[in-house]
């Protein structure tokens, strides 16, 4: 008897349900399965692992419930699919060219009493497109404010946006728009007051996504600023004394750079015979009557800015230096010559002082000496002559005297 096609899958369906009812229950049997993220055109892999199979059959379904392998069989038409692995406890599939239209859960079936179902949810991620960054203005002036736009276009899920500047963190504004295919749009704004530092300074537009990393987009500042001044003595190096040449120069420089560089004297008039030259002021002959201060303003675009150099004029010197042979080292000839004239001049000085304490001393023995030896002396006519009643006698008493000489003797000093 002939069987038609109808007939043939009433039949197998038939044979499926009665061996489907007759299913062995297998105890302690556990059906597990992962879920998976893939990038979108990646190959994604699907595994369904059991413990303890008892020769139970396994098999992987699409989110449609379409039997994508039975056993090591693939009834689907999808070349994608591919196997892997196929033992009693796993089934392990895989898909190339992942999709946004592969994205949702697959189920793994293990036929036991009663059937075992695992499942594995594919999340398919799409990186953002190149951000764009984007500033409100090309140039800034210091001072201001400036605001930059960043923008993530076509991802999923929506991405994050981090703004740098240099090394300094910025805080920006966000907002997410999904669009009709389920992806999105992420842009960022972020506001700030520069300054002239800022200039040069990169400013980072950095993407956060799961399926890319380091994505950013940079954009260096363009920042104009005043100019800077600062006035250098080319000359003299040292005291600028009357009859000295001064020759000062302005060094200047901003954003733009300085389009005019002027000399003037506060509250004054400068020199008649002064000469500028550029940026560049020279005065010869100096006199006490040029003092003051003298200013150098420079400006541009954006300002100006000035120095101050304040001019004293000191008297011209009095003595004319000796010249020398060595002029290198006449510092030290001079320092070498003056050691001995001070050491010359101490000893002569303490020479001095202890002629005079001898001298002081002597004179204050000569004094104690005398003042002890004072006393009254008599001749030879006057001894005696205090006993005498008369003249006669006195005379007498001195010449009796004459007798023992050795007690009329007297010693002067």
């Amino acid at each position: 008897m002939a069987i038609t096609g109808s007939g043939s899958l009433a039949v197998s369906l038939s044979v499926f349900v009665i061996s489907a009812a007759f299913l062995p229950k297998v105890e302690g049997q556990n059906l597990a399965a992962d879920n998976v993220s893939v990038i979108e055109g990646e190959t994604a892999t699907i595994s369904c692992r059991v413990k303890n199979n008892d020769d139970s059959v396994i098999q992987l379904l699409n989110p449609n419930r379409q039997t994508i392998y039975f056993k090591d069989v693939r009834p689907l038409k999808d070349s994608r699919f591919q196997l892997v692995n196929f033992s009693d406890n796993e089934l392990r599939v895989s898909l190339s060219n992942v999709s946004l239209s592969d994205e949702g859960r697959y189920v793994c079936q293990l036929y036991t009493d009663p059937p075992q179902e695992a499942y594995a949810d594919i999340t398919v991620l799409v990186p953002p497109g190149s951000p764009i960054i984007e500033s409100r203005e090309d140039v800034v002036s210091e001072g201001n404010e400036t605001e930059l736009t960043c923008t993530a276009m076509g991802s999923k899920p929506a991405a994050s946006i981090r703004w740098m500047k240099g090394e300094e963190e910025l805080t920006g504004e966000t907002t997410v728009e999904e669009t009709y295919d389920r992806m999105f749009t992420v842009t960022s704004r972020v506001k700030f007051s520069v300054t002239k530092e800022d200039d040069g300074v990169p400013v980072d537009c950095i993407i956060d996504h799961p399926a890319v990393k380091d994505l950013l987009a940079q954009r260096h500042l363009e920042v104009l600023y005043k100019p800077e001044v600062k006035i250098v003595v080319t000359y003299p190096e040292g005291l600028t004394r009357e009859g000295d040449n001064l020759d000062l120069s302005c060094i200047a420089d901003g954003k733009p750079h300085p389009h005019q560089i002027n000399w003037l004297r506060v509250d004054e008039d400068v020199p008649p015979h002064a000469v500028v030259t550029g940026s560049d002021l020279y005065i010869e002959n100096l006199n006490k009557s040029y003092n003051g201060t003298y200013r150098c303003v420079a400006s541009n675009a954006v300002g100006e800015a000035y120095d101050d150099y304040i001019l004293y004029v000191y008297d011209a010197p009095t003595t004319i230096p000796t010249p020398t042979t060595n002029p290198v080292n006449t510092q030290d000839s001079r320092a070498g010559e003056g050691a001995p004239q001070k050491i010359d001049h101490a000893v002569i000085g303490g020479v001095v002082a202890v002629v005079m304490f001898a001298i002081l001393c002597a004179l204050i023995v000569l004094g104690r000496y005398f003042a002890r030896h004072k006393g009254t002396y008599f001749t030879h006519e006057a001894k005696g002559a205090d006993d005498a009643a008369d003249a006669d006698t006195a005379i007498i008493n001195a010449e009796g005297g004459h007798n023992n000489t050795d007690e009329k003797k007297e010693y002067y000093i």
